[in-house]
């Protein structure tokens, strides 16, 4: 699986397989509804010191993002390790910074 770098696409290893993020405009939004933020202000302080739950919440939406439907509805019973989770969100975040 190739990622498209000028989408600013990111490919990590989750639940053991190849998976694409991408933090889209809707994946943007989902995640600003989904930690109760009003806007951008907020979610850098925010993403230095994400809960388990924040995690979850970042990580299903760039997913979403990067056509991963599948497994951002099952991403609470998927064998995704913490740490793979982090990375992959980091990634996804530096990649659209890009």
């Amino acid at each position: 699986m190739s990622a498209n770098g000028a989408r600013g696409e990111v490919v990590a290893v989750l639940a053991g397989a190849e998976r694409r993020l991408c933090l889209t405009l809707g994946a943007l939004a989902e995640i600003e509804t989904g930690l109760g933020l009003e806007g951008m202000s907020g979610l850098a302080d925010r993403m230095r010191a994400l809960s388990a739950r924040d995690l979850t919440v970042v990580l299903a939406a760039l997913l979403r993002g990067g056509g991963e439907r599948a497994l951002a509805e099952e991403l609470g019973r998927a064998s995704v390790e913490p740490r793979e989770a982090a990375e992959a969100v980091a990634r996804a975040f530096a990649a659209a910074a890009e």
